[in-house]
Protein backbone atom coordinates (compact mmCIF):
# COMPACT_ATOMS: atom_id res chain seq x y z
CA UNK A 1 0.00 0.00 0.00
CA UNK A 2 1.18 3.79 -0.97
CA UNK A 3 0.39 5.85 1.75
CA UNK A 4 1.36 10.07 1.60
CA UNK A 5 2.25 11.11 5.21
CA UNK A 6 1.54 15.14 5.44
CA UNK A 7 4.30 16.71 7.71
CA UNK A 8 6.82 14.05 8.45
CA UNK A 9 9.31 16.21 10.90
CA UNK A 10 7.51 18.30 12.85
CA UNK A 11 6.60 18.03 15.90
CA UNK A 12 9.18 15.92 16.86
CA UNK A 13 6.76 12.66 17.39
CA UNK A 14 5.56 12.74 13.77
CA UNK A 15 8.45 10.10 13.15
CA UNK A 16 6.58 7.50 14.78
CA UNK A 17 4.03 7.60 12.60
CA UNK A 18 5.91 7.31 9.25
CA UNK A 19 8.60 4.61 10.65
CA UNK A 20 5.35 2.76 12.05
CA UNK A 21 3.91 2.94 8.60
CA UNK A 22 6.62 1.60 6.94
CA UNK A 23 7.18 -0.98 9.71
CA UNK A 24 3.94 -2.47 9.02
CA UNK A 25 4.80 -3.02 5.31
CA UNK A 26 3.84 0.43 3.61
CA UNK A 27 5.22 2.53 1.64
CA UNK A 28 5.53 5.84 2.86
CA UNK A 29 5.88 8.91 1.07
CA UNK A 30 6.16 12.10 2.64
CA UNK A 31 4.99 15.77 1.84
CA UNK A 32 6.48 18.37 4.23
CA UNK A 33 8.24 22.17 4.94
CA UNK A 34 11.87 20.41 5.56
CA UNK A 35 14.46 20.04 3.56
CA UNK A 36 15.02 16.58 2.48
CA UNK A 37 18.86 16.67 3.57
CA UNK A 38 17.61 18.16 7.16
CA UNK A 39 15.53 14.83 8.08
CA UNK A 40 16.60 12.49 10.37
CA UNK A 41 18.18 9.66 8.96
CA UNK A 42 15.55 7.27 10.57
CA UNK A 43 12.63 9.29 8.78
CA UNK A 44 14.36 9.40 5.04
CA UNK A 45 15.42 5.51 4.84
CA UNK A 46 11.39 4.86 6.13
CA UNK A 47 10.03 6.82 3.14
CA UNK A 48 9.76 5.93 -0.26
CA UNK A 49 10.25 9.41 -1.46
CA UNK A 50 9.74 12.81 -0.04
CA UNK A 51 8.15 16.38 -2.00
CA UNK A 52 8.87 19.49 -0.03
CA UNK A 53 6.58 22.31 -0.20
CA UNK A 54 6.46 25.60 1.50
CA UNK A 55 3.08 24.91 3.55
CA UNK A 56 1.47 22.05 3.89
CA UNK A 57 -1.76 23.94 5.14
CA UNK A 58 -2.16 25.30 1.24
CA UNK A 59 -3.98 23.30 -0.87
CA UNK A 60 -3.10 23.85 -4.03
CA UNK A 61 0.81 23.29 -3.69
CA UNK A 62 -0.48 20.54 -1.50
CA UNK A 63 -2.75 19.42 -4.59
CA UNK A 64 0.12 19.80 -7.06
CA UNK A 65 2.54 17.37 -5.42
CA UNK A 66 -0.29 14.94 -4.79
CA UNK A 67 -1.07 14.69 -8.27
CA UNK A 68 2.95 14.66 -9.27
CA UNK A 69 3.20 11.79 -6.77
CA UNK A 70 -0.05 10.22 -8.64
CA UNK A 71 1.65 10.79 -11.83
CA UNK A 72 4.59 7.96 -10.40
CA UNK A 73 2.31 5.38 -8.51
CA UNK A 74 -1.01 4.72 -7.47
CA UNK A 75 -1.99 6.37 -3.56
CA UNK A 76 -3.99 4.82 -1.67
CA UNK A 77 -4.24 7.17 1.31
CA UNK A 78 -3.06 10.43 1.93
CA UNK A 79 -2.94 10.91 6.22
CA UNK A 80 -2.48 14.12 8.38
CA UNK A 81 -2.18 13.55 12.28
CA UNK A 82 -1.94 17.30 12.99
CA UNK A 83 -5.23 19.46 13.83
CA UNK A 84 -4.04 22.26 11.50
CA UNK A 85 -3.34 20.23 8.79
CA UNK A 86 -6.54 17.73 8.66
CA UNK A 87 -8.75 20.22 6.53
CA UNK A 88 -6.15 20.78 3.66
CA UNK A 89 -5.46 16.95 3.99
CA UNK A 90 -9.30 16.49 3.29
CA UNK A 91 -9.57 18.82 0.48
CA UNK A 92 -6.36 17.86 -1.50
CA UNK A 93 -8.03 13.99 -0.89
CA UNK A 94 -11.21 14.98 -2.89
CA UNK A 95 -9.44 17.18 -5.42
CA UNK A 96 -7.58 13.60 -5.89
CA UNK A 97 -9.72 10.78 -5.36
CA UNK A 98 -7.83 9.26 -2.89
CA UNK A 99 -10.50 7.68 0.43
CA UNK A 100 -10.23 9.07 3.66
CA UNK A 101 -12.27 11.14 5.95
CA UNK A 102 -14.36 13.82 4.02
CA UNK A 103 -14.42 17.65 4.29
CA UNK A 104 -17.36 17.90 5.44
CA UNK A 105 -16.53 15.70 8.20
CA UNK A 106 -13.11 17.24 8.99
CA UNK A 107 -15.08 21.06 9.17
CA UNK A 108 -17.83 19.22 11.31
CA UNK A 109 -14.30 18.66 13.62
CA UNK A 110 -13.21 21.81 13.47
CA UNK A 111 -16.08 24.02 13.64
CA UNK A 112 -17.04 23.97 17.28
CA UNK A 113 -20.76 25.59 16.71
CA UNK A 114 -21.99 23.42 13.68
CA UNK A 115 -20.34 20.55 15.16
CA UNK A 116 -22.48 21.03 18.43
CA UNK A 117 -25.56 21.57 16.53
CA UNK A 118 -25.06 18.02 14.39
CA UNK A 119 -24.71 15.76 17.43
CA UNK A 120 -27.95 17.63 18.60
CA UNK A 121 -29.61 16.49 15.65
CA UNK A 122 -29.16 12.89 16.36
CA UNK A 123 -29.75 13.19 19.95
CA UNK A 124 -26.25 13.69 21.24
CA UNK A 125 -26.22 15.16 24.68
CA UNK A 126 -24.27 18.30 24.62
CA UNK A 127 -23.66 22.02 25.52
CA UNK A 128 -26.01 24.70 23.99
CA UNK A 129 -23.53 26.99 21.74
CA UNK A 130 -23.51 29.13 19.54
CA UNK A 131 -21.24 31.10 16.56
CA UNK A 132 -20.85 34.75 17.30
CA UNK A 133 -20.08 37.07 14.29
CA UNK A 134 -20.39 40.50 16.81
CA UNK A 135 -20.49 41.15 19.92
CA UNK A 136 -24.20 41.31 19.77
CA UNK A 137 -24.58 38.09 19.07
CA UNK A 138 -22.50 36.88 22.32
CA UNK A 139 -24.90 39.22 24.35
CA UNK A 140 -27.78 37.47 23.65
CA UNK A 141 -26.28 34.40 23.90
CA UNK A 142 -25.34 34.97 27.26
CA UNK A 143 -29.23 37.13 28.68
CA UNK A 144 -30.39 33.71 26.40
CA UNK A 145 -28.40 31.10 28.08
CA UNK A 146 -26.99 32.59 31.50
CA UNK A 147 -23.66 32.53 33.33
CA UNK A 148 -21.28 30.62 33.18
CA UNK A 149 -20.01 30.79 29.38
CA UNK A 150 -17.13 29.32 27.38
CA UNK A 151 -16.02 31.03 24.25
CA UNK A 152 -13.43 29.73 22.46
CA UNK A 153 -11.83 30.07 18.26
CA UNK A 154 -14.49 27.93 16.30
CA UNK A 155 -11.85 25.85 15.03
CA UNK A 156 -9.39 25.97 18.09
CA UNK A 157 -7.64 22.90 19.46
CA UNK A 158 -6.88 22.72 22.85
CA UNK A 159 -7.29 24.89 25.16
CA UNK A 160 -4.78 27.85 25.18
CA UNK A 161 -7.51 30.20 23.61
CA UNK A 162 -10.52 29.30 25.74
CA UNK A 163 -11.82 31.69 28.28
CA UNK A 164 -14.32 30.87 30.41
CA UNK A 165 -16.55 34.09 31.71
CA UNK A 166 -18.85 34.43 34.90
CA UNK A 167 -20.59 37.85 35.14
CA UNK A 168 -21.23 40.95 32.34
CA UNK A 169 -17.76 42.40 33.36
CA UNK A 170 -15.80 39.27 32.32
CA UNK A 171 -18.02 38.68 28.84
CA UNK A 172 -17.01 42.59 28.04
CA UNK A 173 -13.24 41.62 28.68
CA UNK A 174 -13.51 38.42 26.66
CA UNK A 175 -15.17 40.20 23.60
CA UNK A 176 -12.48 42.71 23.76
CA UNK A 177 -9.47 40.43 23.79
CA UNK A 178 -11.05 38.10 21.26
CA UNK A 179 -10.91 41.15 18.78
CA UNK A 180 -7.58 42.50 19.09
CA UNK A 181 -6.51 39.37 18.05
CA UNK A 182 -8.62 39.69 15.07
CA UNK A 183 -10.87 37.34 15.59
CA UNK A 184 -14.23 37.87 13.28
CA UNK A 185 -16.44 34.42 14.67
CA UNK A 186 -16.04 32.96 18.01
CA UNK A 187 -17.78 29.79 19.63
CA UNK A 188 -19.79 30.60 22.62
CA UNK A 189 -20.97 27.38 24.83
CA UNK A 190 -23.01 27.18 27.85
CA UNK A 191 -20.49 26.06 30.30
CA UNK A 192 -20.79 22.19 31.59
CA UNK A 193 -20.42 21.04 35.26
CA UNK A 194 -18.43 17.80 35.78
CA UNK A 195 -15.21 16.05 36.02
CA UNK A 196 -13.52 15.98 32.62
CA UNK A 197 -11.89 13.60 30.81
CA UNK A 198 -11.21 12.54 27.22
CA UNK A 199 -12.23 9.58 24.37
CA UNK A 200 -9.43 8.11 21.73
CA UNK A 201 -9.92 5.99 19.16
CA UNK A 202 -8.86 4.29 16.39
CA UNK A 203 -11.90 3.33 14.01
CA UNK A 204 -11.94 1.95 10.26
CA UNK A 205 -14.81 2.13 8.84
CA UNK A 206 -16.96 4.23 11.18
CA UNK A 207 -16.56 0.68 13.58
CA UNK A 208 -13.76 1.47 16.24
CA UNK A 209 -11.18 -0.98 16.61
CA UNK A 210 -9.12 0.05 19.72
CA UNK A 211 -10.41 2.51 22.32
CA UNK A 212 -8.63 4.48 25.67
CA UNK A 213 -10.92 6.32 28.22
CA UNK A 214 -8.69 8.59 30.35
CA UNK A 215 -9.63 11.25 33.12
CA UNK A 216 -8.15 14.86 33.30
CA UNK A 217 -7.22 15.92 37.26
CA UNK A 218 -8.23 18.93 37.56
CA UNK A 219 -9.73 20.27 34.55
CA UNK A 220 -8.39 21.58 32.05
CA UNK A 221 -8.91 25.16 31.95
CA UNK A 222 -8.42 25.06 35.87
CA UNK A 223 -5.18 23.04 34.88
CA UNK A 224 -3.71 25.48 32.73
CA UNK A 225 -4.35 28.79 34.13
CA UNK A 226 -3.08 27.17 38.11
CA UNK A 227 0.63 27.63 38.24
CA UNK A 228 0.60 25.71 41.56
CA UNK A 229 -1.35 22.73 40.45
CA UNK A 230 0.71 19.92 38.93
CA UNK A 231 -2.18 18.59 36.62
CA UNK A 232 -2.39 15.04 35.53
CA UNK A 233 -4.33 12.79 33.26
CA UNK A 234 -4.24 9.30 33.42
CA UNK A 235 -5.45 6.75 31.34
CA UNK A 236 -7.60 3.53 33.10
CA UNK A 237 -7.49 0.09 32.88
CA UNK A 238 -10.87 -0.42 33.95
CA UNK A 239 -12.93 0.22 30.74
CA UNK A 240 -13.92 -3.45 30.77
CA UNK A 241 -15.06 -3.04 34.74
CA UNK A 242 -17.80 0.29 34.75
CA UNK A 243 -20.97 1.07 33.03
CA UNK A 244 -19.86 4.02 32.84
CA UNK A 245 -16.69 3.56 30.61
CA UNK A 246 -19.79 1.81 28.54
CA UNK A 247 -21.97 4.78 28.33
CA UNK A 248 -18.29 6.75 27.30
CA UNK A 249 -18.39 4.27 24.28
CA UNK A 250 -21.50 4.00 22.95
CA UNK A 251 -21.51 7.75 22.63
CA UNK A 252 -18.47 7.39 21.05
CA UNK A 253 -18.91 4.89 18.45
CA UNK A 254 -22.55 7.08 17.87
CA UNK A 255 -20.64 10.60 17.26
CA UNK A 256 -18.02 8.73 14.97
CA UNK A 257 -20.86 7.61 13.14
CA UNK A 258 -23.01 10.70 12.85
CA UNK A 259 -19.89 12.13 11.49
CA UNK A 260 -18.70 9.24 8.68
CA UNK A 261 -15.23 9.82 10.30
CA UNK A 262 -14.69 6.52 8.30
CA UNK A 263 -11.12 5.40 9.01
CA UNK A 264 -8.92 7.48 11.48
CA UNK A 265 -7.86 8.42 14.66
CA UNK A 266 -10.15 10.22 16.87
CA UNK A 267 -9.72 12.51 20.06
CA UNK A 268 -12.85 13.22 21.76
CA UNK A 269 -13.71 15.26 25.14
CA UNK A 270 -16.36 15.06 27.22
CA UNK A 271 -17.65 15.90 30.84
CA UNK A 272 -19.50 14.17 33.62
CA UNK A 273 -21.83 15.58 35.73
CA UNK A 274 -25.25 16.51 37.57
CA UNK A 275 -26.76 16.71 33.96
CA UNK A 276 -24.89 12.84 33.32
CA UNK A 277 -22.54 12.35 30.28
CA UNK A 278 -22.02 15.23 27.75
CA UNK A 279 -19.93 15.19 24.86
CA UNK A 280 -17.74 18.10 24.22
CA UNK A 281 -15.86 17.89 20.87
CA UNK A 282 -14.22 15.88 18.57
CA UNK A 283 -10.98 15.95 16.55
CA UNK A 284 -10.48 13.15 13.43
CA UNK A 285 -6.93 12.83 14.51
CA UNK A 286 -4.57 11.26 17.01
CA UNK A 287 -4.53 12.95 20.70
CA UNK A 288 -2.06 15.57 21.53
CA UNK A 289 0.75 15.65 24.76
CA UNK A 290 1.73 12.64 24.17
CA UNK A 291 -1.00 10.16 24.94
CA UNK A 292 0.00 7.49 22.80
CA UNK A 293 2.95 6.80 24.54
CA UNK A 294 1.08 6.27 27.83
CA UNK A 295 -1.46 4.18 25.90
CA UNK A 296 1.65 2.17 24.69
CA UNK A 297 2.92 1.74 27.94
CA UNK A 298 -0.16 0.54 29.70
CA UNK A 299 -0.85 -1.84 26.79
CA UNK A 300 2.95 -2.84 26.08
CA UNK A 301 1.28 -2.45 22.77
CA UNK A 302 3.00 0.17 20.15
CA UNK A 303 -0.04 2.26 19.25
CA UNK A 304 1.66 4.04 16.73
CA UNK A 305 1.98 0.49 14.56
CA UNK A 306 -1.68 -0.05 16.05
CA UNK A 307 -2.68 3.24 13.78
CA UNK A 308 -0.17 1.83 10.60
CA UNK A 309 -1.82 -1.17 10.79
CA UNK A 310 -5.29 -0.22 10.45
CA UNK A 311 -4.11 2.38 7.96
CA UNK A 312 -2.16 -0.48 5.83
CA UNK A 313 -4.37 -3.23 6.25
CA UNK A 314 -7.68 -2.50 7.70
CA UNK A 315 -7.14 -4.76 10.73
CA UNK A 316 -5.95 -4.49 14.57
CA UNK A 317 -2.56 -6.07 14.84
CA UNK A 318 -2.19 -6.74 19.20
CA UNK A 319 -5.30 -6.68 21.34
CA UNK A 320 -5.22 -3.54 24.07
CA UNK A 321 -5.12 -6.08 27.30
CA UNK A 322 -5.03 -3.33 29.80
CA UNK A 323 -2.62 -4.34 32.75
CA UNK A 324 -1.67 -1.22 33.35
CA UNK A 325 -3.21 2.29 34.05
CA UNK A 326 -0.69 4.99 33.05
CA UNK A 327 -0.50 8.76 33.49
CA UNK A 328 1.35 12.01 33.44
CA UNK A 329 1.98 15.07 35.87
CA UNK A 330 3.16 18.02 34.82
CA UNK A 331 5.57 19.83 36.79
CA UNK A 332 5.56 23.56 36.88
CA UNK A 333 8.27 26.33 37.94
CA UNK A 334 7.89 28.12 40.56
CA UNK A 335 7.74 31.32 38.47
CA UNK A 336 8.42 32.62 34.77
CA UNK A 337 12.57 32.64 33.47
CA UNK A 338 14.73 30.21 33.73
CA UNK A 339 15.62 26.65 35.05
CA UNK A 340 17.63 27.36 38.28
CA UNK A 341 17.17 23.61 40.27
CA UNK A 342 14.87 21.09 41.16
CA UNK A 343 14.37 19.16 44.91
CA UNK A 344 12.63 16.10 45.40
CA UNK A 345 13.77 14.18 42.10
CA UNK A 346 16.03 11.22 44.00
CA UNK A 347 13.29 11.01 46.62
CA UNK A 348 10.80 9.57 44.14
CA UNK A 349 13.14 7.75 41.94
CA UNK A 350 13.61 6.23 45.46
CA UNK A 351 9.96 5.33 45.96
CA UNK A 352 8.38 4.69 42.69
CA UNK A 353 11.63 3.78 40.07
CA UNK A 354 9.94 0.43 38.91
CA UNK A 355 6.84 2.28 37.72
CA UNK A 356 8.19 5.41 36.08
CA UNK A 357 8.03 5.65 32.14
CA UNK A 358 10.00 8.45 31.50
CA UNK A 359 11.13 12.18 32.71
CA UNK A 360 11.40 15.09 31.19
CA UNK A 361 13.84 17.52 33.67
CA UNK A 362 15.16 20.65 31.33
CA UNK A 363 18.51 21.32 32.32
CA UNK A 364 19.35 24.23 34.53
CA UNK A 365 19.54 27.84 32.35
CA UNK A 366 16.54 26.33 29.89
CA UNK A 367 14.12 28.79 29.84
CA UNK A 368 10.36 27.99 31.12
CA UNK A 369 7.25 28.31 29.08
CA UNK A 370 3.81 29.32 30.82
CA UNK A 371 1.80 27.09 32.18
CA UNK A 372 -1.19 27.66 29.65
CA UNK A 373 1.48 25.80 26.96
CA UNK A 374 0.62 22.91 28.72
CA UNK A 375 1.09 19.57 30.20
CA UNK A 376 4.40 18.65 28.35
CA UNK A 377 5.82 22.46 28.02
CA UNK A 378 8.39 22.21 31.15
CA UNK A 379 9.58 19.10 33.32
CA UNK A 380 6.89 16.00 33.61
CA UNK A 381 7.15 12.69 35.23
CA UNK A 382 5.27 9.36 33.46
CA UNK A 383 4.17 6.42 35.32
CA UNK A 384 2.20 3.57 34.94
CA UNK A 385 0.96 0.68 37.51
CA UNK A 386 -1.49 -2.03 37.53
CA UNK A 387 -4.05 0.21 40.27
CA UNK A 388 -5.73 3.28 38.36
CA UNK A 389 -5.75 4.28 42.70
CA UNK A 390 -1.99 3.26 43.61
CA UNK A 391 -1.03 5.11 40.39
CA UNK A 392 -3.28 8.57 41.19
CA UNK A 393 -1.94 8.33 44.43
CA UNK A 394 1.62 8.15 43.06
CA UNK A 395 1.21 11.06 40.65
CA UNK A 396 -0.24 12.95 43.45
CA UNK A 397 2.76 12.14 45.79
CA UNK A 398 5.48 12.94 42.67
CA UNK A 399 3.19 16.84 42.51
CA UNK A 400 4.06 17.53 46.27
CA UNK A 401 7.53 16.10 46.39
CA UNK A 402 9.26 17.55 42.91
CA UNK A 403 9.63 21.11 42.87
CA UNK A 404 10.94 23.17 40.44
CA UNK A 405 12.82 26.35 40.81
CA UNK A 406 13.02 29.63 38.34
CA UNK A 407 14.77 32.78 38.44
Amino acid sequence: MNIVFVEPAFPNNQRRFVTALAGVGANVIGIGESDEWSLDPEVRESMLGYYKVSNVTNVREMTDAVKFIQSKLWVDRLEATIESHTMAAAQVREATGIPGTSVHATWLCRDKPSMKEALRKVGVPTAASTAADTADAIWDFAAKIGYPLILKPRAGAGAQDTMRVDNDTELAHAITLFGAHGATSIAVEEFVEGHEGFYDTICRDNQVVHDWTTHYYPNVLEAMRTRWISPQFITTNRMADSSFYGEVAELGQRVIEAFDIGTSATHMEWFYGPKGLRFSEIGARPPGVGAWDLYSAANEVDVYREWAHVQAHGTAERPMGRPYSAGIVALRPDRDGVISGYSGIDDIFGRYGEWIIDTHFPHVGHMTQGVEAGYMANAYVRMRHPDYDTLRAMLDDVGRTIHVYAG
